[in-house]
């Protein structure tokens, strides 16, 4: 069967939507704006100051909700002023972007995306993390194609509260090790060799520039180190998430993470902060110690949670039911060896007292 491939695509800098215009017009000239209540108020102005500069007509701005939910997609779709746009702009993180990111595959419309915080890769990838209503996750959506184009302000980035880009170090981090991880001892295609190599030595610039990109973020500048940080986020991890098949996307570290997304004290913790912590019980399980203990030197660094308490899981029968949900997941279906409920085990048990060692 014919194989397209479709990558995504991006325009960075502080002048970053001076290139609407020039990128969007062949696509029609009615746009909707959806997104996040607070990623709207930082960056409508400049949105429609770009706008105003092109043929475009903004037909309406809409708040996307507070989840990505199929609700809150189903609530949009039957919005006339979107019925009625060409185009739709996807505005805020992540869980806004694959809001908007689902409804525009429903509605066969096509959707560009403007990240106002470099948190993860969705404003570049084909699927979206959809969650229930309780904020437990309830499964992936997959698009035909990832958005068309990708506006990253660095300006906006940079304003944003630090925390957004230090969990989005913490996430993309994992790409190169589950991907590397999921497809060892695979003959893979040219399309899935490609996407793992490009995710490969995505950790160590993150390493390498983490700790000053967030002081750049910490003062509200922009800066060499946080445009490779946030391209690393937003465009190296998305690429690799294109490319390879959805079985080399991720692995042990996501499906902690969805696991975790059953237990309470959890809750408050961001995506990317557990799914690191997830990456160190991977490399545990897997003996690679040299490079569990690398990352967990730069994660101390940067305040990362190393331990089952820092991410607020309080007893054992917490950790069981995070394995179960865990296990119950895609992302370790495909593993060079089965990922069991006593790995996972061994795995926290053998982190937390190298921890305590550290302490």
């Amino acid at each position: 069967m014919a194989n397209s491939v479709f990558l995504p695509n991006y325009t960075i800098g502080t002048d970053a939507y001076d290139a609407i215009g020039a990128i969007c017009h062949t696509f029609g000239t009615k746009v909707v704006i959806i997104g996040g209540q607070t990623a709207l108020e930082k960056s409508i102005d400049k949105i429609k100051a770009s706008l105003a500069k092109t043929d475009f007509i903004l037909t309406d701005v809409q708040v996307y909700g507070d989840d990505a939910t199929y609700e809150h997609v189903e609530r949009l779709q039957a919005i006339p002023t979107v019925q009625e746009a060409d185009l739709i702009f996807a505005v805020g993180g992540g869980r806004a972007v694959d809001t908007v990111k689902t409804l525009a595959e429903r509605m066969a419309k096509p959707v560009f995306t403007f990240p106002t915080i470099a948190s993860n890769c969705a404003p570049n990838t084909a699927v979206s993390v959809m969650y229930k209503a309780t904020g437990e996750m309830d499964g992936l959506f997959f698009l035909n194609a990832p958005p068309k184009h990708c506006f990253i302000d660095t300006e906006i980035i940079a304003e944003a509260p630090s925390v957004y880009l230090w969990a989005g170090i913490a996430d993309a981090i994992s790409k190169e090790y589950e991907s590397a991880f999921s497809s060892r001892g695979k003959t893979l295609a040219y399309t899935d060799a490609l996407g793992v190599q490009v995710a490969q030595n995505s950790a160590d610039r993150l390493m390498t520039y983490g700790k000053d990109a967030l002081d750049s973020c910490t003062e509200n500048k922009t800066s060499f180190a946080l445009e490779q940080v946030a391209l690393d986020i937003l465009m190296t991890t998305a690429l690799t998430s294109v490319l390879v098949d959805n079985d080399y996307n991720s692995n042990a570290a996501h499906s902690f993470y969805y696991g975790s997304t059953v237990v309470e004290g959890c809750e408050s913790h961001l995506h990317g902060e557990i799914v690191c912590y997830g990456v160190l019980l991977l490399l545990t399980m897997d003996g690679q110690i040299e490079a569990r203990n690398r990352l967990y030197d730069f994660m101390r660094r940067v305040d990362l949670s190393v331990s089952l308490e820092q991410i607020g899981v309080k007893n054992g029968e917490e950790v069981e039911r995070i394995l179960d949900k865990a296990l119950t997941t895609v992302d370790i279906a495909c593993s060079p060896y089965p990922i069991t409920k006593e790995l996972y085990k061994q795995a926290i048990a053998d982190l937390e007292a190298y921890h305590q060692t550290q302490s």
